[in-house]
């Protein structure tokens, strides 16, 4: 697998104020709403349940203790806390919470490489609502997965994967050209966001249908909401770019 570490920036011509407000909005709110992960109060109240978005109920679960079935070891884990106001609304503060600081580094780490592009082409404020658009979509697409697929509804789920999934459809689709600098293999080297976000999306398409060929979800990382974001993202990024000049793209080089 690669890892990223920029792209060509040449073209950008507006400066990412949206990127940057989101990125910090992301971390004040792990930072200081989650308290680094430890508050699980808050993020078991503002995360998306599934159930609860099926059915329009909030749902409160005692705390339990679950034991992992490989090392055998035992750790508590919260139940579902009540949730302020509508249900629905965690389909919007999911998307700013995180499990972990692994978490939110990957996920800020994409979004600052290729949120930018994103930004420049569609202009700040379609690209603020692309991104919203694309991140309850993903979300709706982990929540109708899980009840096709027989999942565990009660599982919460966070996190910008979704949002930023849909970043790496709609660069995909706008600069399927533009230079990639990744890690891979030990060393770093270029290469076209067909081939490093293509790389990317082939691993959720077959770790997702792993998932289901495993059984129910019971927790873990939401492929379903992955797939979807980027699938929206792929298919919504010419709309919110209409009207817009989108810069050219440079050849690859071999």
């Amino acid at each position: 697998m690669f890892f990223p570490l920029g792209d060509d920036n040449s073209y950008r011509t507006v400066t990412p104020y949206m990127t940057y407000l989101l990125i910090a909005l992301n971390i004040l709110v792990f930072v200081f709403f989650q308290g680094l992960g430890s508050n699980d109060k808050f993020t078991y109240a503002f995360s998306t349940v599934p159930k609860e978005i099926l059915t329009g109920k909030d749902f409160t679960t005692p705390d339990r203790v679950l034991e992992d079935p490989i090392s055998g070891d035992k750790f508590p884990a919260p139940g579902l806390q009540p949730t302020p106001g509508s249900v629905y609304l965690t389909l919007l503060t999911s998307m700013f919470m995180h499990g972990g600081i692994a978490h939110i580094f990957g996920n800020m780490l994409f979004l600052w490489i290729f949120g930018d592009n994103i930004e420049n082409a569609l202009r700040h404020g379609r690209y603020w609502v692309f991104y919203l658009v694309t991140g309850v979509l993903a979300s709706l697409a982990h929540v109708f997965a899980t009840a096709a697929f027989g999942g565990n509804q009660l599982v919460p789920s966070l996190g910008a994967s979704g949002a930023i999934s849909g970043v790496l459809g709609g660069y995909l689709l706008l600069f399927p050209q533009r230079r990639v600098r990744v890690l891979m293999l030990q060393r770093v080297t270029e290469v076209p966001a067909m081939m490093a976000i293509g790389m990317w999306f082939v691993f959720q398409l077959v770790s997702g249908l792993g998932m289901l060929g495993n059984g129910a979800q019971q927790g873990g990382v939401a492929y379903a909401a992955h797939i979807g974001g980027f699938a929206a993202g792929f298919i919504l990024v010419k709309f919110f770019a209409m009207g817009q000049r989108i810069g050219a793209v440079r050849p690859a080089r071999a």
